[in-house]
């Protein structure tokens, strides 16, 4: 069984290589960000969100139960709030809610 102090030591270790890794790019690319990575900086934002709409999304099933109305309903005002607001942790919350309860009032 592991003890406390290696527990906390562990965690250290994590968190050091953690803050190491965060601010490495700072450091090595002080002075002039070479276009690719600049590139690649405005560019997977949106993939990723793309990327997690299709993980998301890959099990429903449009013929079957509900017919994915509440998973339409839940990226449809993720889409809204987050073009008028811009807030990423509204969007997240508010459709993560909206789902829930309808899935768990509604749809269940």
């Amino acid at each position: 069984m592991i003890n406390t102090e290696h527990s906390l030591i562990i965690i250290a270790v994590m968190a050091g290589v953690t803050i190491v890794l965060r601010l490495l790019p700072y450091f090595v690319f002080s002075k002039n960000t070479p276009k690719a990575v600049l590139y690649l900086g405005n560019v997977l934002p949106y993939s990723i969100v793309a990327m997690l709409l299709v993980y998301c999304l890959k099990e429903v099933d449009i013929t079957a139960g509900n017919h994915g109305i509440p998973e339409f309903i839940a990226v449809l005002l993720a889409a809204v709030l987050h073009k008028r607001k811009h807030n990423t942790l509204l969007t997240i919350l508010a459709a993560t809610i909206c789902y829930m309860v309808l899935v768990q009032r509604f749809f269940s």
